[in-house]
């Protein structure tokens, strides 16, 4: 797999994992979404709002127009879940067509993301893969956190395998997506 064929699948997997998690936070009521739980950020609602704000941060860095500080402010920028998921979404998709659009030397690239302390100077790939860590790991707190609801967690350990071409079980969702298979499985 080349690093470009490697990212994007990355990216719409990241995209897919999104999907299935903000399915499930859609079933609470805004209550549920801003109760106080047990977890780095205080509720589901706050830790859906980081996933996003620092999606911002990076993935503007990373297209050359980097928000700094500003993707933070305010820290809650959405209350309302159906705003959230939408800007979630379209900040999903900023990341797919990103990484469709990088070239084998991109991933080299020296990105500036700017810093209270000064400019931080990370090659793209790296870049690219903290920013998957890092929406994996809150997404995990918010699948923790729906444990504690009336809301099952959905599936999000799985990664789109070559057996699963042949199956129906991403179908639905990747229709909801706008996905084809072949943009998933080549």
């Amino acid at each position: 797999m080349t690093p470009n064929r490697y990212f994007l699948v990355q990216a719409y997997n990241n995209a897919w994992a999104n999907h299935r998690l903000l399915g499930a936070c859609r079933t609470l009521t805004p209550l549920e979404l801003q109760v106080t739980r047990t977890s780095f950020f205080p509720s589901i609602l706050h830790t859906l709002n980081h996933i996003l704000t620092v999606d911002w941060f990076y993935v503007s860095a990373l297209e050359g127009r980097p928000m700094g500080a500003a993707a933070f402010t305010p820290e809650l920028p959405f209350l309302d879940f159906s705003d959230l998921e939408r800007e979630q979404r379209a900040i999903d998709r900023r990341l797919i067509d990103h990484c469709r659009q990088m070239q084998d030397d991109d991933f080299a690239c020296d990105i500036v993301i700017p810093r209270a302390n000064g400019d931080q100077h990370e090659q793209a790939d790296r870049l690219l893969l903290h920013l998957f860590q890092h929406q994996i790991h809150h997404r995990g707190q918010v699948h923790a956190m729906l444990s504690g609801t009336r809301t099952k967690p959905p599936q999000l350990d799985e990664f789109f395998c070559a057996s699963d071409r042949a199956q129906t079980v991403r179908r639905g969702d990747l229709a909801e997506l706008g996905f084809s298979e072949t943009q998933i499985w080549g």
